[in-house]
């Protein structure tokens, strides 16, 4: 698979069902959240201002999206500021056929503006590491068939390299937006 075939597939609504895990607080959780993914133009003000900050990127950027989510859960756990939605830009950079950087608006781990790299292994699994300042995430998403896909997580600690978090996501794309 190449980033191209991964945003048209990924493009579209999907019902989520996460659960997650905090080895570091001892606490599970589990979530039903809306996601949307839209492709966007190179020529979008959000893209290009995004790209403004990355004034050395050597390939040219290709395929940018956004992914939008919307808890649906009344409750979200304990903590009660926790954002019930929220938005990221991705912005592809291709090295080859199957790899490169990939700059966002806002990391998953920790939420700050990163460039993750990503991979795509022989069976199609998209790959992408994104190091921040005290952790690294990573996020391994998969397509059983056209409109059903899983989504893994694993948040570590960069000097120690523990677990922090791990997550398991199945998702189904939502056909009319219902």
């Amino acid at each position: 698979m190449e980033i191209e075939q991964f945003v048209a597939q990924s493009e579209g609504f999907w019902r989520s069902m996460r659960s997650g895990h905090s080895l570091a607080f001892k606490y599970f959780d589990n979530l039903v959240s809306q996601v949307t993914v839209k492709k966007l133009l190179l020529t979008d003000p959000q893209v290009t201002k995004l790209l403004s900050s990355h004034q050395n990127i050597n390939s040219k950027p290709i395929s940018p999206f956004e992914i939008s989510w919307r808890i649906e859960d009344d409750w979200i756990g304990e903590d009660l500021n926790q954002p019930k939605s929220g938005s990221s830009i991705f912005i592809p950079i291709p090295t080859s056929s199957e790899n490169g950087d990939m700059i966002r608006s806002r990391g998953y781990a920790e939420t700050i503006e990163s460039v993750s790299n990503y991979k795509f292994h022989s069976d199609g699994t998209f790959y992408l590491k994104s190091v921040y300042g005290t952790t690294f995430a990573e996020e391994r998403i998969w397509f059983i068939s056209e409109n059903l896909r899983c989504r893994s997580s694993v948040i570590r600690n960069s000097n120690s390299l523990a677990i922090l978090q791990t997550s398991f996501a199945s998702e189904i794309k939502l056909l009319n937006n219902s």
